[in-house]
């Protein structure tokens, strides 16, 4: 379907909202609308339909559940994103990561029983929607940015093969089983003398006009166009009698409004499911939301975005769906289609239920291969191939974390996967700020100025002298490292240290831990005939360094106090360095403009 293009329709301005019009996105949007919008919006949501049907189709399968509760997911969830949600093209459906969570997890919770599974599924999403409350009430929708990228670079690589290994007994026409990744590996080649061959060779042939599709013809609904023409080909060919398993009689007609039966108590797990799923599904949302709004010129918020898709995962819990989110590849046909506003979901939604009420019979002789192949070019986006080249260039650490998180994947499964995702991402950032790096600093050749002998080693040393800068603030959990680091140098040194000097210029905060190891660092030098001085502090960290009597012991340590300044005063000769005067303001400007 063509691209509506709409010279004239430019971002929306921006405008500072405030009570029910800051809650309530359309308040902001509605007044502003302009009708010439209303044919782009309307054609991105038939196209978004077109796009969407085929995929939640195989989503829900992935999911464990009947081919509906996937369409159920986009017709319901994309409405009450439309009224809360801050992006005007995220487009909110099952993924696949999501799906296959809630599919492996599920299962073991429902114990056989189809209808558990599904309230299981639907009481997981209405969960969603309580955290995203409480989350915007609390205004956590920050602490997501803890979760590392690199992180989920190797989990989101990890997820995609564990995706495409369920996928694949569909497409060899076998049973396929296992639980964990490699005892799936393991059945599916067992299996593979099985295969059947014309139910290969077809899902082989789906797979190259999806993926031919993709590549030449990007945002159009050529899922669609593969489903209607396997379901012709089955229907008016003997191909159905050759091993092809389909979907079989949809039930026609709008979900029903229900409220699962189960309680929270009621099911073991649930809230870790729960968690998990809210974690994926924000940071997948978040991230499709930003990337299309730099695009169009305008900024989402994070934290409405909460809102926006509790709202979905409520209503798709109380609509027999199941956990949803804002997906890239949904996103990005809405907005490649023309759509303008939020209101193109609500068109989408319309679209979708037009198809549940009179064309639900035209999708029986749909082959489930088709719906596996489907899968399979969605998940191929997970890897990013690209990406983890860079990082392997950029920094063998990072890439070791990504790899520590893709094999947990695949080692202990989707759910504890993304909970070790998390921890892992945790215990990176306590890492880094528990050892931060302590750089020796070195004067740059004929400046006054001082930087990383490391890094520069054509620096110059001063006989002496060591100088050294704590690259972090320096609080009670990193103060050892730092102290065990300063003493090492000055020990290893080849020369013998008698100035030490404690650059804090890149040391926003100093809290008493730090600053009575500051104190116990110059006692402990001063035994050895040493002597420390200190520089650059900032203004908070001044006032607690004064606090701990840190100037009485080591000398002046105002604002206008240089590296320069202490290390020429030892030069010439004067140990204590005295206070520095108005002389020195000409070598060092204010660190902060406050006293």
């Amino acid at each position: 379907m063509a691209k509506v293009r709409v010279p004239d329709a430019v971002a929306l301005p921006e405008v500072s909202a405030k009570g029910w019009r800051a809650i309530f996105p359309p308040l902001q949007w509605l007044p502003r609308y302009q009708w010439r919008w209303l044919s782009a919006d309307a054609i991105a949501g038939v196209t978004l339909a077109a796009y969407g049907i085929p995929v939640s189709l195989a989503y829900a399968t992935l999911a464990g559940l009947p081919p509906q509760y996937g369409i159920y997911c986009y017709l319901a969830g994309g409405i009450l994103y439309a009224l809360f949600g801050s992006s005007r093209q995220l487009a909110i459906g099952p993924t696949s990561a999501i799906s296959m969570l809630v599919g492996v997890t599920v299962a073991d919770m429902a114990g056989g029983d189809p209808v558990r599974f599904a309230s299981i599924a639907a009481l997981t999403a209405i969960l969603i929607a309580a955290m995203c409350l409480c989350a915007w009430i609390f205004r956590l929708s920050s602490l997501v940015n803890f979760i590392s990228e690199t992180i989920l670079l190797g989990f989101k690589a990890g997820a995609a093969l564990t995706i495409a290994l369920t996928q694949l007994p569909k497409l060899f026409g076998v049973k396929g089983g296992g639980e964990q990744f490699f005892e799936r590996i393991t059945v599916l080649i067992g299996q593979l003398p099985d295969t059947q061959l014309v139910v290969l060779a077809f899902g082989i042939g789906v797979l190259a006009l999806l993926l031919l599709g993709e590549k030449l013809l990007p945002g159009r609904p050529v899922a669609l166009f593969v489903v209607v023409l396997s379901i012709v080909l089955l229907t008016v060919t003997p191909l159905r009698d050759m091993g092809f398993k389909v979907v079989g009689l949809l039930p026609r007609g709008l979900p029903e409004f229900h409220f699962p039966s189960l309680r929270v108590r009621d099911v073991d797990g649930i809230v870790s499911l729960a968690f998990a799923c809210l974690l994926l599904s924000y940071v997948e949302s978040v991230s499709a939301a930003r990337a299309i709004a730099q695009k169009n010129g305008y900024e989402i918020d994070p934290r409405q975005e909460l809102l926006g898709l509790g709202a979905a995962n409520l209503a798709s819990g109380l609509f027999q769906g199941y956990p949803v989110a804002g997906g890239l590849s949904q996103s990005s046909v809405n907005d490649k289609a023309g759509a303008q506003t939020p209101l193109a979901l609500v068109f989408a939604s319309i679209a979708i239920g037009l198809c549940l009420l009179f064309l639900t019979g035209l999708l029986t002789n749909l082959p489930n291969v088709v719906l596996a192949a489907i899968v399979l070019v969605a998940v191929k986006g997970l890897v990013d191939i690209r990406e983890l080249r860079h990082v392997w260039r950029v920094s063998r650490y990072e890439f070791t974390v990504a790899m520590v998180a893709f094999a947990a994947v695949l080692l202990l499964g989707i759910l504890k996967g993304v909970i070790f995702a998390v921890l892992a991402s945790m215990l990176l950032l306590i890492r880094r700020a528990a050892h931060p790096h302590v750089a020796v600093l070195g004067r740059i050749p004929d400046t006054q100025r001082f930087s990383d002998v490391e890094r520069h080693p054509d620096n110059e040393a001063i006989p002496g002298v060591l100088i050294f800068r704590v690259e972090a603030s320096l609080l009670y959990f990193n103060t050892e490292h730092v102290r065990a680091t300063i003493l090492q140098r000055v020990h290893s040194d080849a020369s013998p240290v008698k100035l030490v000097i404690c650059d804090l210029s890149s040391s926003p905060a100093v809290d008493i831990a730090g600053a009575r190891m500051l104190a116990a660092l110059h006692v402990e030098l001063e035994k050895e005939g040493r002597r420390l001085r200190i520089v650059g502090a900032h203004a908070g960290a001044r006032d607690i360094l004064r606090a701990e009597g840190l100037e009485e012991q080591t000398g002046d340590f105002g604002r206008r106090l240089s590296v320069n300044d202490v290390v020429q005063a030892f030069l010439d000769g004067d140990a204590a360095v005295p206070r520095v005067g108005d002389a020195a303001i000409a070598t060092q400007p204010d660190q902060d403009g406050t006293a």
